[in-house]
């Protein structure tokens, strides 16, 4: 195994970073430094060091996550609490969110050591299909969804967006749906008669572009008021996890995901 793969799967940073470490000397193999990231290691016997401490191997971890509303995808934040405030009581280091979600979005993130897969889900070229349940004000009539199934602009200078599937599942007015969204307070909703039209359903995309599902639906003239990742790849949010709560991934879990 490569000293830097071996160093990101003990949880002592990412590729990038102990590669980094291993330049400037930080790092040790049977008692030796050693400033070569690509050197083959023995990860079962040979004993290497970093800032003069033995690494244990930890192996490659996934984490599957439903991140509830109001925290922010990343390692810390000077105001906000992070999804990383719910692994306390886990080792994280060198452990990373794979892609992000909004402040006010919901549903499945996944976190791992392993730059790998991450790169496997995240680079534009491999085209993973992400898909997310929405609740919007607005209606999504024929010519719409045509729009937002051959691709739309979002903003100036912007390329048009890589064709998005859409399953409308309900449609109407707030008052028929207020108890079925899961939302408290709505301040755009008319508060005499709720005469607002509202509407729900399932987008996929391919693409990772920032607040993008937001801002094609407000292309067709919808504002979203409710997003939930339900899905990456092949692999679905387990629904048994309450917001908050984590557990790792299967191997078929990882094997789907990555599409294999």
């Amino acid at each position: 195994m490569r000293l830097d793969k071996f160093l990101a799967e003990s949880d002592i940073g990412r590729r990038k970073k102990v590669r980094t470490y291993i330049k400037e000397g930080m790092v040790k193999v049977n008692g030796d430094v050693i400033t070569e990231p690509a050197i083959e290691i023995n990860e079962s016997s040979d004993v290497v060091e970093y800032l003069g401490k033995a690494v244990a191997y930890t192996g490659k971890v996934y984490y599957m996550f439903n991140k509830p509303r109001g925290y922010i995808t990343a390692r810390k934040d000077a105001i906000n609490k992070t999804v990383f405030d719910f692994f306390d009581n886990v080792n994280m280091n060198g452990v990373f969110h794979v892609g992000r979600l909004d402040k006010d979005t919901e549903g499945l993130l996944l976190l791992t050591n392993d730059g790998d897969f991450e790169h496997q889900l995240m680079y534009p070229q491999k085209h993973v299909e992400k898909t997310y349940f929405f609740w919007a004000l607005g209606s999504l009539d024929e010519q719409d969804r045509e729009q937002l199934g051959q691709g739309i602009y979002m903003g100036k200078d912007e390329m048009i967006t890589k064709p998005a599937k859409l399953e409308v599942q309900k449609s109407g007015m707030y008052k028929e749906f207020k108890h079925e969204m899961p939302i408290d307070n709505l301040c755009n909703i008319d508060s005499n008669h709720y005469n607002q039209s509202v509407v729900a359903g399932y987008i996929t995309i391919s693409e990772g572009r920032k607040h993008q599902v937001k801002r094609m639906l407000k292309a067709v003239g919808c504002y979203v008021v409710y997003l939930k990742r339900a899905s990456i790849g092949g692999l679905f949010l387990d629904e048994s996890l309450k917001k908050g709560q984590h557990r790792f991934l299967t191997e078929v879990e990882i094997q789907k995901v990555l599409g294999k």
